[in-house]
């Protein structure tokens, strides 16, 4: 007998698509509640209760933490099974708690927010920017090895693994270089507003555009290539009978069940389908932005563990779902919506977006208006164009001995490419 939904008996297909939907953005899993996280309310009648600033950030606290097991029980598991459903559960659930504190933030006054940021940390009421402490393109006409190795910072290494963990997650070249080109240009149309955008040109175009953008696309891409050729056939930790076998096992739970070849386009790319890569690039540039001009409005430097927070949670875990359900909605035409996961993600960067308007406004009082369309007219013209560079070479390029077995094995899952993961995908062969 067909399931009944309301009034209406859904067919056949009706079925099928809403099991191909759960297969996509909720795999099916064991129970995985976890009792020891009930045992949190025994601390609410054990501990001392006499600072008021303390009992706001242990409150605070204790709802972030429930929160998330709320996430573990309810919220749906994601395209992702890997190192346990629970975590990725609990990556939606803390993409939710953004999202909701930006929309408090926003009906906040910005003396309101000072406080805020001060009773988080009291240090950030003495924290400058960069930008006034330190000077950007200074004498770009000297060019000496010293001066070269000098920019070789913890922000250059950082900057490289950022690009190999977006290969890692977009695996795609012109993708990728699309993205790493049009960062450069919107570096230069806002160094005014962003001072730290400002570089010499041989420092953005060699230090930045080619070893680091560039080598970490290609790092990325290489593990990718490695990963396709690998072979996913992990025995349960029941069934092995050694010490180091098991702690083995265990370690390589944090690697991917499984890995899909992924090629945003064929030679029979639908218009759907390129104007999805297209938005999809567009909005990963925007996104990052968001990022820079938070850092400037709010007044806390790189180090600072807000902004870590900022780029680790958003441009680092919640962008690994994102990008899978994307990949799927695109490519795969069974799947008819995006899943959650984007839909959270684009909420959380348009209210970043209105964050950045509304609290930078003496930012954007030293500019003009004709400067962001121009900006918005170069992006969008050299996105197009590369798109159509994709479009007409990379078909053509993107040939894997595997690509037929990955067309039967649709559903991939895939780790964040943290060092462990690395060390452990090597060592695993």
């Amino acid at each position: 007998m067909a399931p009944v939904l309301g009034s209406r008996t859904l067919s056949k297909d009706d079925v099928n698509y809403m099991l191909h939907f759960q297969m996509i953005n909720e795999q099916q899993v064991e129970d995985i509640s976890i009792d020891v996280f009930y045992n949190l309310s025994y601390f609410v009648f054990s501990r001392e209760d006499t600072d008021a600033d303390n009992n706001l950030r242990v409150g605070l606290l204790l709802v972030v933490s429930f929160f998330l097991i709320v996430s573990v029980l309810a919220f749906p598991n994601g395209p992702f099974t890997r190192p346990h459903p629970a975590i990725w559960r609990m990556v939606f659930g803390m993409s939710v708690l953004y999202f909701l504190f930006l929309v408090i933030l926003l009906f906040l006054n910005w003396a309101q927010v000072n406080r805020l940021m001060y009773w988080v940390d009291p240090k950030l009421r003495y924290a400058n920017r960069e930008a006034d402490i330190m000077e950007y393109a200074v004498n770009c006409h000297v060019i000496t090895w010293e001066r070269i190795l000098s920019h070789f910072d913890i922000f250059v290494f950082g900057n490289f693994a950022g690009w190999a963990m977006k290969a890692l997650l977009i695996r795609s070249y012109g993708v990728c270089w699309t993205i790493s080109i049009t960062r450069e240009l919107t570096e230069l149309f806002f160094m005014q507003l962003l001072p730290n955008f400002s570089e010499c040109w041989w420092d953005q175009v060699i230090l930045d555009l080619l070893l680091c953008n560039g080598g970490g696309i290609w790092q990325g891409m290489t593990v990718c290539r490695f990963l396709e050729m690998h072979t996913y056939q992990l025995a349960s930790i029941k069934d092995i009978n050694t010490t180091t076998g098991k702690l083995k096992r265990v370690l390589l739970q944090f690697t991917p069940a499984s890995w899909t070849y992924i090629h945003w386009l064929d030679p029979k790319s639908s218009f759907q389908r390129l104007a999805g890569i297209y938005l999809f690039m567009i909005l990963w540039q925007l996104t990052e932005l968001n990022t820079f001009f938070l850092k400037h409005i709010f007044v806390f430097q790189a180090f600072h563990t807000l902004s870590w927070c900022q780029i680790l949670l958003l441009l680092g875990i919640i962008t690994a779902p994102t990008v899978r359900q994307y990949y799927a909605y695109l490519t795969d035409t069974q799947c008819k919506r995006v899943g959650t996961q984007c839909w959270m993600i684009g909420a959380i960067a348009f209210l970043e977006a209105l964050a950045c308007i509304k609290f930078g406004q003496d930012v954007f009082s030293k500019t003009q208006g004709r400067s962001v369309f121009q900006w918005l007219l170069c992006v969008a013209f050299i996105t197009l164009l590369c798109l159509y560079g994709m479009v007409r070479y990379e078909p053509e390029l993107m040939v894997s001995p595997q690509s037929t077995v990955a067309q039967k094995d649709y559903v991939g899952h895939k780790s964040l490419s943290s060092l462990v993961f690395l060390i452990v995908i090597f060592a695993s062969d």
